[in-house]
């Protein structure tokens, strides 16, 4: 694959193809890693859900099964202070729901288990070395980082605004992922949590490219061929794709979220707070229907979603998706369920063709 027309991303990370796969938590691991890494990508482990031990062994599984590069991902958050108040309200705003499935409001709130990057992570950072070490939600410590560094990794974050991609250029980034609106998942916004500095993927990454000299990711809003040969030609260096690779057997999402993926139109995505705390792209459930997708009774991120989980556990077993997050980009209707090793070589493939006309 040698005639991309832009080889800074490929030369940055070793990589053949310039195709990252999006680290999606909770939704992928080591087996759609190896399968997108194989196929000469970029393919991703998502940390921010696993315990140290859990990601010490996906680190094996992915090091006896392929040799080339991987993007290991961590949240970097600063975790929320205790607000006893707040969550007696969350609480209360979902007791109808509470007493229509059967569950018990008044048993302790389980606790979330996303986590920040820390001293633990670093730590197998540093005895296994990854090729690429990727943040969302801005950069760790200057310590940590200056760790992270150390080994060799390339360096990786999200920007949603200008402000945030020159800002991650100045403190260490080596390259810039600019998330369109468009995108799955967690908004990686670190300097406002305004959601009306946010905008779209056509007109985010040409001024992000504009402002900055590092190489720039394009995500959000691209599903296929069409979709990486515009992110070229908006100046971007390779692309990152999240949804696309949801619909691969890979992926580890539940039965109700590969079949919302199949039948959900493009429009019935929104950006909500309600599953954790903070803004995220997914298919719009019955909840974000009659709560509004975004409401100031959510707990700060990541602590919303505890409240949720005696209700997923009680009606996710049922095939039920009501209190649910499914995350998914507005992209979604190009998905094609293919292995993500196939998938990434299909995108590779097509792209080329469609720049060589």
């Amino acid at each position: 694959m040698s005639h991309w027309p832009d080889h800074r991303i490929l030369d940055l990370l070793g990589i053949e193809v310039p195709i990252l796969q999006a680290p999606m938590a909770g939704a992928s691991g080591s087996a759609m890693a190896i399968a997108v890494s194989n196929a000469g990508a970029l393919g991703a482990l998502p940390c921010a859900m696993l315990s140290a031990d859990q990601l010490r062994q996906e680190l094996d599984t992915f090091g006896q099964a392929s040799r080339s590069p991987l993007n290991v991902n961590f949240f970097c958050h600063q975790p929320p202070a205790a607000d006893t108040e707040r969550a007696a309200r969350w609480k209360q705003a979902l007791r109808p729901y509470y007493d229509e499935v059967g569950a018990d409001p008044d048993a302790t709130t389980p606790v979330s288990n996303r986590a920040p990057f820390d001293e633990v992570g670093c730590a197998l950072i540093e005895a296994f070395r990854p090729a690429v070490v990727s943040f969302h939600f801005g950069l760790p410590a200057p310590a940590l980082l200056a760790r992270v560094k150390a080994t060799g990794a390339k360096v990786l974050s999200s920007a949603t605004t200008v402000a945030e991609a020159v800002w991650l250029q100045q403190h260490g980034c080596d390259a810039i992922i600019a998330m369109g609106y468009e995108a799955g998942g967690h908004r990686g916004m670190f300097l406002s949590d305004d959601l009306n500095t946010q905008i779209g993927t056509l007109a985010l990454v040409p001024q992000i490219v504009d402002a900055v000299t590092l190489p720039v990711i394009a995500a959000g809003g691209i599903g296929d061929a069409r979709g990486i040969a515009a992110a070229f030609a908006l100046g971007a260096s390779a692309v990152q794709l999240g949804t696309a690779y949801l619909f691969c057997p890979e992926a580890t999402i539940s039965p109700a979220h590969r079949q919302a993926l199949r039948s959900a139109q493009a429009s019935e995505t929104a950006v909500t707070n309600l599953f954790t705390g903070r803004p995220a792209r997914g298919i719009s459930t019955r909840i974000m229907r009659e709560l509004g997708p975004i409401s100031p009774l959510a707990p700060a991120f990541p602590l919303a979603g505890g409240a949720l989980m005696p209700l997923r556990a009680i009606s996710e077993p049922l095939g039920n998706s009501d209190f649910s997050n499914l995350w998914s980009g507005q992209a979604l209707r190009l998905g094609r369920e293919l292995p993500a090793g196939e998938l990434t070589r299909h995108l590779a493939q097509t792209t080329l063709a469609l720049l060589a006309r």
